[in-house]
């Protein structure tokens, strides 16, 4: 399988737009994000859903969940950074997220 390209200036962009509550770490080629969700149930349905679209994807987040909340990290390890494939699943949590959080 070919390696994704690292996103350009230009792609990053949408970061600051469509994606503005996602943010670049300081240290590393990567994007974060943290959910908080009304309780542990919700935040669990949450990853279930995002879990099935990252596998079809084949492309799984770096995540944490302590009880309420879920912190994500996503970039694309075998690239070294970010790619496409990290923009779409961002979008894709985003959208699972919204089903969760509307019930906040």
């Amino acid at each position: 399988m070919k390696k994704a390209a690292l996103l350009g200036q230009e792609e990053r962009s949408i970061l600051e737009t469509e994606l503005s509550n996602w943010a670049l770490l300081p240290n590393r080629d990567a994007m974060v994000r943290s959910y908080q969700f009304k309780d542990f149930k919700s935040a669990f349905a949450f990853m279930t859903q995002c879990a099935m679209h990252a596998e079809e994807m084949n492309h799984h987040p770096e995540w944490l969940n302590v009880w309420n909340r879920v912190e994500v990290t996503l970039s694309t390890h075998d690239s070294g950074g970010l790619t496409q494939r990290d923009i779409e699943l961002a979008r894709a949590m985003d959208h699972c997220a919204a089903h969760y959080l509307d019930k906040k």
